[in-house]
């Protein structure tokens, strides 16, 4: 069964915004004020709003424009930041009550200062779950947003970049930048449909960010289109000229797909057939698809499953204090008792993890030889809220489903871009995820937009 595709036009994306701030049929402050009037029509998807400081820098580019000198590609296009990033003037609650009074930060985050210097206009920070400790996206402090595609009822968001997520697919901002510690940018973009790229952790810069585990955080784009992605990593690596947006062809270029990991009963129908669809589309355009089992990723699967997951020492570690504090009671009680959960992970077994985790990366780069490997980004589409909202178990369950696929790539350190790869028959989307080794962003980044461009073909 084949289903349409969601993937939101190329009209709608940031760069099409700066074209119509080049040819003058709009401008960044008429931009800004149509965003903040869409703003108003949505719950629970922004934490703050830093609207002086946005309509300041609108005006500064809307100069610019008008003067033919823009400092970037972007300039003058809206952006959000999960509230994990410092923003000058802002406090960064990461999604927790604890922080509501924190002390507004001093400084941007570099990567916030890049990105405003390149002229881009920062007009608030999302919501998340906290602490940025779940895939789900629900938060019990701040509410959750709603995922604008579930129609049918009230759906989940994905997390935990769940604000960034909702106010791309929403039609709010054209980006939103988020973290990624277990797939926290690539589900979100799945449940949604839009495009999520999860880059190497050591890619960008993560200072002012506030982390959640130092092995795994990243940090990346949550866009409309991959070349608007590719535009951010432009500006965040420092190429002063700007990449080719045009895409180049397919013809043999090689994805690895694991036939076991479609095959396996919790990967929705769905999620699966679009899939193979997407990859019957890849074959007509002269692309390679091998369709052989990785033991590197299965490896990876089989280790999280029986040694547990990296991230959840080095997330209790780095909030240990606050566990042991009276403040503690103040914590959403699922995110609280997965902090607790890792109190006495054996440290041989994380040191196990750490040599483990290095001795795959080289494997998984050793099998790929230069393909790129395909899997879903989530085995199910986006499910139903208020279920969640009121078991405890279910939530339990339901969240180390939807991070299952995510968290391997993580782990390995593997760039993904999340691509938007059909829906199901209510609608729903599913996602397809293109992976790398580690480091090799900008390739496939360049392999992304060239897929992106043969899906969005009639």
């Amino acid at each position: 069964m084949s289903y349409a595709s969601p993937q939101l036009p190329l009209e709608a994306d940031a760069l099409a915004m700066a074209d119509a701030f080049a040819s003058g049929s709009s401008d960044p402050v008429k931009a800004l004020e149509e965003m903040l009037a869409r703003v108003a029509e949505v719950d629970d998807v922004f934490i703050s709003l830093c609207s002086a400081r946005a309509f300041r820098e609108a005006h500064s580019s809307a100069a610019r424009w008008k003067a033919g000198q823009p400092a970037s590609a972007l300039d003058g296009v809206p952006i959000a930041w999960k509230d994990m990033f410092d923003v000058a003037g802002s406090p960064t609650t990461a999604g927790a009550a604890v922080r509501r009074d924190i002390t507004p930060a001093l400084l941007d985050a570099n990567v916030v200062g890049l990105l405003a210097r390149a002229g881009m206009v920062s007009v608030g920070k999302t919501n998340l779950s906290e602490f940025a400790y779940s895939g789900l996206g629900l938060n019990p402090h701040f509410g959750t947003p709603h995922n604008p595609v579930g129609f049918d009822q009230p759906r989940i968001p994905g997390g935990s970049s769940s604000g960034s997520a909702v106010a791309v697919a929403a039609g709010i901002v054209p980006i939103a930048m988020g973290t990624d510690t277990a797939g926290s940018i690539r589900i979100p973009a799945a449940f949604n449909g839009v495009v999520g790229f999860r880059s190497s952790c050591r890619r960008y810069s993560r200072e002012g960010v506030f982390p959640l585990a130092h092995t795994l955080d990243s940090v990346g784009p949550l866009t409309r289109s991959v070349r608007d992605a590719l535009a951010i990593d432009d500006i965040l690596c420092g190429r002063t000229k700007s990449t080719s947006l045009i895409p180049r062809g397919l013809a043999g270029q090689r994805f690895w797909v694991d036939p076991s990991v479609l095959d396996d009963p919790r990967v929705e129908p769905a999620v699966r057939d679009n899939l193979l669809n997407c990859l019957s589309v890849l074959k007509t355009h002269g692309a390679q698809i091998d369709l052989r089992p990785s033991p590197a990723f299965q490896a990876t699967l089989h280790l999280i499953e029986q040694q547990g997951w990296l991230g959840a020492p080095e997330a209790f570690a780095l909030h240990q204090p606050l566990l042991d504090s009276e403040a503690a009671a103040r914590l959403d009680p699922r995110v609280r008792r997965r902090l607790e959960s890792a109190r006495t992970f054996p440290a041989s077994q994380l040191v196990n993890l750490y040599s483990a985790r290095d001795r795959l990366q080289q494997q998984i780069a050793d099998e790929l030889d230069g393909a790129f490997l395909i899997t879903p980004s989530v085995s199910h589409v986006a499910p139903p809220l208020a279920p969640l909202e009121a078991d405890d178990e279910l939530f339990v369950r339901t969240n180390l489903a939807t991070l299952r696929l995510t968290m391997p790539g993580s782990l390995l350190d593997l760039p993904g871009v999340s691509l938007p790869s059909g829906c199901d028959a209510l609608g729903l989307p599913t996602g397809m995820l293109i992976s790398a080794p580690a480091g090799e962003d900008f390739r496939l980044l360049r392999a992304a937009l060239a897929v992106e461009a043969a899906l969005r073909q009639p």
